[in-house]
């Protein structure tokens, strides 16, 4: 029984190091303060994704269209940091992810996903904004009013 326990506390702790690893590739983080500090130091925008990233049909279809395009990606990286708040059905999450991710969206009032919430380098939120059609053309043009 105890070798059972070690070895699923073991795939659990391989899956969620492979999640974390996939979202830093990717440019996303999952640690709030973490990334409030970069933002501020590099007077960056602040994208807060609260997302359901493996049950939400339309939190996917936002991945899908915006999140995982070159034309994003390429504009995020000298524009915003990235913090996806997550709130999986199946995937494992760190108790401390889940606390922080709970208080946030209690901080900011998320009612669905997804949820994008816009905060400026000093932590003010300065937007919020959903999923539209489109792809990430659009949804750039809505950060860059949001900026000025």
């Amino acid at each position: 029984m105890k070798t059972l326990l070690t070895q699923l506390l073991a795939v659990c702790t391989v899956a969620t190091l492979t999640t974390s690893a996939a979202l830093a590739a990717e440019g996303w983080g999952e640690n709030y303060e973490k990334a409030a500090a970069q933002a501020k130091s590099e007077k960056k925008l602040l994208l807060l994704d609260f997302t359901g990233s493996d049950w939400c049909p339309w939190c996917i279809k936002l991945n899908k269209e915006v999140f995982s395009q070159p034309e994003f990606k390429e504009y995020a990286g000298k524009n915003l940091v990235l913090v996806e708040v997550d709130f999986p059905q199946t995937k494992p999450q760190p108790s401390a992810v889940k606390a922080q991710n709970e208080h946030l969206q209690n901080k900011y009032g998320i009612q669905g996903y997804p949820t994008v919430v816009v905060l400026n380098a000093e932590g003010k939120k300065v937007g919020e904004l959903g999923y539209q059609p489109g792809g990430a053309k659009p949804f750039i043009a809505e950060l860059e009013k949001l900026k000025n």
